[in-house]
């Protein structure tokens, strides 16, 4: 197989739950810490509400999330929290994109 049949394989082979850019983002800020509050995820994203519900839903189906609702006072508040799935799928991405870059680009 030619290289660039070797790297159009391993495109088309990455994780697409992860690779969609928004489901990116939302990962990689989680990844960064314990939880992390809905309206704070929206700021960081610039997700709407319909936007990032529809994307924490599709992450969470798939394990890489989990939401976490309680109350502040009356008030109801969601939060999400990254799995291990969701930590490993998100460094085996990495792992994928560091691989298909050249040489120079890898440090």
């Amino acid at each position: 197989m030619t290289k660039a049949g070797t790297t159009s394989k391993a495109i088309l082979s990455l994780d697409r739950m992860v690779h969609e850019p928004a489901r990116l983002a939302i990962l990689t800020v989680l990844a960064a810490a314990e939880e992390v509050g809905f309206l704070f995820l929206q700021r960081v994203t610039g997700l709407s509400k319909g936007n990032l519900s529809s994307h924490t839903q599709k992450l969470e189906g798939a394990g890489y999330l989990e939401t976490v609702k309680a109350f502040q006072g009356r008030i109801p508040v969601t939060s999400f929290r990254i799995t291990e799935d969701g930590r490993t799928a998100l460094r085996a991405y990495h792992k994928q994109l560091r691989a298909l870059l050249p040489e120079e680009g890898r440090r």
